[in-house]
């Protein structure tokens, strides 16, 4: 029943992403051998099962990147852009680490915020979506989604000015 649905969010997570080793297929079976193994857990709704689905397939393609990046070590500074729309155009590995990293700043700093870009951006979740899991308003997922972009644009380009 979720399986179409599961694949819509793995393509969305791919879809910047050209250089992926990981296929769509494979990552969504990924995501769903972990949710089957996640014991416990309370789906409180449709739409939090895909949230946390999302979140998973995010953690999954982090956690490959880091592991090419280290595997491959450049020297030098890498390039790394962020637009106001977010796509990330052509991403590598080092661009989807620093918006893990830039994310995960952000989240120490604000929770609900980097939930909201995580579920509209990575999980590809309406505003109205992301309202019901966080349960908020529209407005305020909107407000956040608004504050959360150029946060973000800052920290990528301080990483970017120094280095990272």
């Amino acid at each position: 029943m979720v399986y179409d649905e599961l694949r819509r969010i793995a393509r969305r997570h791919l879809r910047h992403r050209p250089s992926q080793t990981l296929e769509t297929t494979a990552l969504a079976h990924e995501a769903y051998l972990r949710l089957a193994g996640a014991q416990g857990l309370p789906w409180q709704d449709r739409v939090h099962f895909f949230a946390v689905a999302s979140q998973i397939m995010r953690r999954i393609l982090v956690d490959a990147a880091r592991a090419r990046a280290a595997a491959k070590r450049q020297d030098g500074a890498l390039r790394i852009t962020f637009s106001e729309d977010l796509p990330i155009a052509g991403a590598r590995e080092a661009a989807v680490v620093a918006l893990d990293d830039a994310l995960t700043a952000l989240a120490r700093f604000d929770m609900r915020k980097a939930r909201v870009v995580e579920l509209r951006y990575f999980g590809g979740l309406s505003v109205a979506e992301a309202a019901e899991v966080l349960k908020v308003s529209e407005e305020t997922v909107m407000r956040d989604w608004r504050l959360a972009k150029p946060w973000l644009a800052r920290e990528l380009g301080r990483g970017e000015r120094h280095g990272a």
